[in-house]
């Protein structure tokens, strides 16, 4: 492909597994980044902080931007995002947990090759 024929945009998909270490000190940074958000709706508000001292993943989701990950790389501009969190049982040494796993596309199109 030439460079007219190549799209601009770029998916970069990204998975993490977290071990949350401290839930206390995880919602608490939750709230705190709630209570700091002057531009959100008291209603929202209120679901928001419910949702992140319920659930430890809400908390991890809420305090985790993607824009925070790119913003600072030269020459990109986030066009949209979305993510998700949810707890998981993991187990590092089996292997369903092979990050360089297949996961059913060829190489050429994760870009690599």
């Amino acid at each position: 492909m030439t460079t007219e024929e190549t799209s601009r945009f770029v998916r970069l998909r990204l998975e993490l597994v977290l071990e949350v270490q401290d839930e206390d000190t995880l919602t608490k940074a939750a709230v705190r980044r709630l209570a700091a958000d002057a531009e959100l709706p008291e209603e929202e508000r209120t679901q928001a902080e419910s949702a992140v001292t319920e659930d430890t993943a809400e908390a991890l989701a809420y305090l985790v931007d993607p824009f925070d990950l790119v913003s600072e790389v030269p020459g990109v501009e986030l066009q949209q995002a979305s993510w998700s969190s949810e707890r998981i049982d993991y187990d590092p040494d089996s292997p369903d947990w092979d990050l360089d796993e297949d996961d059913g596309q060829d190489d050429e199109e994760d870009g690599i090759g």
